[in-house]
């Protein structure tokens, strides 16, 4: 395997083509010669901390904002716990994973990336999935995120990632969006981000529900034995629902109408005991595999398919609390990477070994000082004994005369524990001291390719819609003509689609990659949401829009058959009053029509009289609720005497559309919703 290479990430530039200018410096002055790599102990070592280019970089990136977090701004989070289902004391020395049905506190925080704290929820971005661990022998923190690859490579190119997503600096807009010049200017100059600009443009980062998406620790990581031997391991996050997303027209109609929209559905769903759960699995490998593996397992843009390191479920997370206090807990808590407890250690993964620096680091500025360990939230669940003192806002500092070590008093405190403490794996480091990356992180469209390949007709269609909406937004036409000519590297018919819907003549000319693809991956059923449905509606809500004189049969047996099947049913009705059945039972409402768009729920359903639907007929929200729904391929399920309705919304009933009359038609109709959409309706 090629290990060396020059600078850079295989020849492609990195810069605008047409760039002058000034000479790149440190704030202290120093020229840079290398603004894309951090200083390494040969190609693939660990990063070194005398790259002071990289720490000034950072350091400065960390703390440009306060308080709230430079990006993961607006969270969500909840407590809960993690129980071992399939103990791994051969893999790892953790005494978290030593013995099965051993259970250990989690705190669990979902964000999105881009936006500020008060953007809406159902912003296309990456979510955050974040996971501390408060185990016997400290706090772990599994920092990760909903999609296994990343954007950049190297930690060095994170800031500047950062700040081209954001908004831009001389207008202040947009945010919470990548819809914009800056965004994709850099990104068509970093052809290691392709990659992950299949993954964006998917339904991934516009998920139904936080319940209903996977995350990943991103990194390889590794395991540590008693015995001191190591394995590579990648961490796995699966909803144990089931996967699931919006459209994009659902994804923007839902930020006008609840913009807290995944906030309220944890809460709600913790509300209800219906807690949301995660198995955690292990792609676990040897030094054997990562050699022969088509491409380098450090590089963060790069995943393993499952198809040929299957991810082994070790353990189930449940989420069964929320917080007492949402700044003191979600938004005071502080997740660092390098929170890592005996039995699993770090490598040399470029961007993993900047997020160890930079993570510590932005917590200080966020939190005011060291001590924040010792606000409760980040405070471990074990026995701590330390020497630290003193600081903003300490609340506990050694007792007694000794506060150094080694001393030589009786009771002179804590002392290092040469068996049990923390080691570092031994690995074996040699190299040159320069700024570099390795030759077999050059590879940057072949798992792209197979991402997009990997997906259904239906998502790639998503997947090309999406690219030409963003690119639509940008105004520089040679930052589109930039983008779209990475497109044929991935797909030929992606590349022909989007040039097209931007109205470019023709596909621009492909660029030249740092390495030639590869062309034949197998596809990975792994990487599709529609491949891993739930086919069940346990954990989805129900719209159904009702009106007085409705048959009580009919209400009590569809309510009944949706939450039989784990499901939940929101009442909307033209007055939030509620209605009056035909059997003369008053029936509160939950939403009030005005408020309650049918993109809120997985399904819809409409009991209503003849004469209420001819007044439905009437109002614009009862028209686009039907509308909308239909358009969005959702399950419909009708009473008899809804015509009207349907009528003014311009529907046609298709096999989507489903007739509720007698008890058997409900439970006919909620065995039908398993499958969420009726996909059949879009590819008509």
């Amino acid at each position: 395997m090629e290990r060396d290479r020059n600078p850079g990430t295989g020849g492609e530039t990195h810069q605008h083509p047409d760039a002058g200018g000034d000479r790149l410096t440190t704030a202290q002055g120093i020229p840079v010669s290398d603004n894309q790599n951090t200083l390494k102990a040969g190609p693939r070592g660990p990063s070194l901390l005398e790259d002071f280019h990289f720490r000034e970089k950072m350091f400065h990136f960390d703390h440009e904002r306060i308080p709230e977090r430079v990006v993961h701004a607006r969270g969500y989070a909840a407590h809960g716990f993690f129980e071992v289902t399939d103990a791994i004391p051969d893999l790892t020395a953790a005494h978290l994973f030593g013995e099965k049905g051993r259970r250990v506190p989690v705190f669990t925080r979902f964000s999105t990336v881009a936006g500020n704290k008060g953007s809406p929820d159902l912003a296309r971005d990456v979510r955050g999935f974040a996971v501390k661990f408060y185990t016997e022998e400290g706090n772990w923190d599994l920092v990760g995120n909903n999609i296994p690859v990343f954007f950049i490579q190297d930690a060095m190119k994170f800031p500047d990632l950062i700040h081209a997503a954001k908004q831009e600096p001389d207008r202040g807009f947009p945010q919470a969006q990548t819809a914009h010049d800056n965004f994709w200017d850099f990104i068509s100059l970093m052809p290691e981000a392709m990659h992950m600009v299949m993954w964006i443009m998917s339904d991934r980062t516009i998920p139904r529900s936080l319940r209903f998406m996977e995350g990943f620790g991103v990194h390889t990581f590794r395991f540590v034995n008693a015995e001191g031997k190591g394995h590579f391991v990648k961490f796995h996050w699966k909803p144990k629902v089931g996967m699931q997303s919006v459209l994009w027209d659902e994804a923007v109609k839902i930020n006008g109408a609840d913009p807290d929209f995944h906030r309220r559905d944890i809460w709600n769903a913790i509300q209800a005991g219906d807690f949301p759960e995660w198995e955690l699995g292990v792609q676990v490998f040897d030094d054997a595999f990562a050699d022969s593996f088509d491409f380098d397992v450090l590089d963060a843009t790069k995943l393993i398919p499952e198809e040929l390191v299957p991810v082994r479920i070790i353990g189930r997370m449940v989420l069964d609390r929320l917080v007492d206090n949402f700044f003191a807990e979600t938004e005071q808590v502080a997740f660092c990477t390098q929170n890592i407890v005996p039995g699993i250690d770090f490598t040399n993964d470029p961007l993993l070994q900047g997020r160890n620096f930079s993570y510590l680091d932005t917590q200080i500025k966020r939190l005011g000082g060291p001590n924040f360990t010792h606000i409760p939230i980040n405070a471990p669940r074990c026995p701590m004994h330390h020497f630290q003192q003193d600081g903003h806002m300490a609340m506990h500092n050694p007792k007694g005369r000794a506060n150094y070590e080694p001393n030589g008093w009786a009771k002179g405190g804590p002392r290092a524990d040469l068996k049990g403490g923390f080691r570092s794996f031994p690995e074996e480091i040699v190299g040159e001291k320069r700024k570099i990356r390795a030759e077999t992180f050059a590879d940057h469209y072949s798992q792209a390719r197979q991402f997009y390949v990997s997906q259904t007709d239906i998502e790639q269609g998503h997947i090309a819609d999406a690219l030409v909406f963003e690119l639509s937004k940008v105004v520089a036409l040679e930052v589109r003509t930039r983008m779209v000519a990475h497109l044929p590297h991935i797909d030929a018919d992606l590349a022909a689609k989007v040039a097209d819907g931007l109205g470019l003549d023709g596909v621009p000319t492909p660029h030249t990659p740092a390495r030639k693809p590869i062309s034949d991956l197998v596809a990975s059923d792994a990487l599709s949401i529609l491949k891993n449905g739930p086919d069940s509606f346990a954990g989805r809500k129900l719209g159904l829009l009702v009106t007085d004189g409705i048959d009580d049969d009919a209400f009590d047996a569809l309510k009944e058959a949706v939450e039989k099947a784990g499901g939940m049913v929101e009442i909307v009705a033209p007055k939030v009053g509620g209605i009056v059945t035909a059997g003369g039972r008053k029936v509160p409402a939950d939403q009030k029509i005005d408020g309650a768009p049918s993109v809120l729920y997985d399904a819809v359903a409409i009991l209503a009289t003849t004469e209420g639907a001819t007044a439905l007929a009437g109002m614009h929200p009862a028209r686009t609720f039907v509308a909308d729904a239909f358009a969005h391929a959702k399950f419909i399920g009708l009473s008899e005497g809804t015509d009207p309705l349907l009528d003014a919304a311009g529907v046609k009933p298709d096999a989507g559309v489903m007739t509720i009359g007698a008890a058997k038609d409900a439970q006919a109709f909620v065995q039908t919703l398993g499958a969420l959409r009726y996909w059949d309706r879009k590819t008509a």
